[in-house]
C-alpha cells in the first residue's frame, strides 16, 4: 500500500494534481485502423488517469474553480511555489472586517509571476536571518467580483478609506500583484504585531508607530516585529501600505493598470 501510494504521488501527480484540472477526454477520430487503434489506446489511457484521479481525490483536495482560472491565466500557487510558506486565507472564513465568508470557492492562494519571484526572495531573506521564522500569507490574488463584496461593506462608512472601490479600478490585490502577510515564529505562531490582520483603525497604521509605543497603544517588540517583516518584503521589492502594517504591494497602482491584468 505505501508503494502504491508512493507511486500515484511521485509518478502520477505530476499529470493529475500539479495541472489541477481535469483534463477532457480526447475526441480526435479517424478512419484508419492506425487511428481506431490509437484512439482505443488513448481511451485506455484516459479511463486509467481517470481512476488515478479518483483515488488522489481522496488524498488531497481538489482545486477550485478560481484556482483553475488562475492557472489558465499564468498566476502561481504560492503553496505549490515554496510549501514553506504558510497560507491561511482569512476571507474564506467571517470573522473579517465585512463578517462574511467572501471567498466560497477559493481556498488558494496566488500571485503574478513577479510577485511571486519577491515573495520567495522575502522568504528566502527571513529564513537567512531567523531560520525557525516562515512567513504566512492572509490574502493574495483577490477576484474584482469580492473587492466590490467589501467596498459594499464599507461604502457610506468611515472605514471606507481602507477598502479600494471597483469602481475606480480596484486595489493591487485584483491584480496578483498585493499580499496580506505576517512572520510565524519557531513554534508556528504569529509574531504579535499590535493589531490582529485585518483590523481597521490607526494601530494599524504604520506611520506614528513610535507615538503608539509612547501612549501604550502597541509594545516595542510589537514594532520590532513589524519592521523585521518591511525589512524583508522591502528588500525583496515590495512596498508597504502606510495603513496597515500587513498589506504590501508589488508595484504601483498606476502601472498595474498599464502593464498586467485584472482577476475580474
Amino acid at each position: 500500500m505505501i508503494k502504491f501510494i508512493r507511486y500515484l504521488f511521485f509518478v502520477c501527480m505530476p499529470a493529475i494534481v500539479l495541472s489541477g484540472c481535469r483534463r477532457q477526454p480526447s475526441t480526435q477520430t479517424t478512419a484508419t485502423r492506425y487511428g481506431q487503434v490509437e484512439q482505443q489506446s488513448t481511451s485506455t489511457q484516459q479511463r486509467r488517469t481517470d481512476s488515478i484521479a479518483s483515488v488522489v481525490s481522496s488524498i488531497l483536495p481538489a482545486k477550485s474553480e478560481m484556482a483553475c482560472y488562475l492557472d489558465s491565466l499564468g498566476f502561481v500557487n504560492i503553496a505549490e511555489a515554496d510549501s514553506s510558506i504558510a497560507i491561511d486565507l482569512m476571507y474564506t472564513r467571517a470573522d473579517n472586517f465585512t463578517g462574511q465568508v467572501l471567498y466560497e470557492d477559493f481556498h488558494e492562494a496566488y500571485l503574478h509571476p513577479e510577485a511571486m519571484a519577491s515573495l520567495l526572495k522575502a522568504q528566502k531573506l527571513l529564513k537567512e536571518s531567523h531560520p525557525g521564522y516562515s512567513l504566512i500569507v492572509y490574502d493574495a490574488a483577490r477576484p474584482m467580483s469580492v473587492q466590490q463584496k467589501m467596498w459594499d461593506a464599507v461604502k457610506g462608512t468611515s472605514r471606507y478609506i481602507y477598502v479600494s472601490n471597483p469602481a475606480r479600478g480596484g486595489g493591487l490585490h485584483n491584480y496578483g500583484m498585493a499580499v496580506d502577510i505576517s512572520i510565524l515564529d519557531t513554534q508556528g505562531r504569529p509574531l504579535a504585531m499590535g493589531t490582529p490582520v485585518d483590523y481597521l483603525g490607526k494601530e494599524a497604521h504604520i506611520t506614528g508607530e513610535e507615538r503608539l509605543v509612547q501612549t501604550g497603544r502597541i509594545t516595542v517588540q510589537e514594532l520590532e516585529n513589524r519592521r523585521l517583516l518591511r525589512k524583508v518584503m522591502k528588500e525583496a521589492g515590495f512596498r508597504p501600505l502606510p495603513s496597515e502594517w500587513w498589506h504590501f504591494n508589488r508595484v504601483s497602482r498606476q502601472t498595474a493598470k498599464e502593464k498586467y491584468r485584472l482577476i475580474p
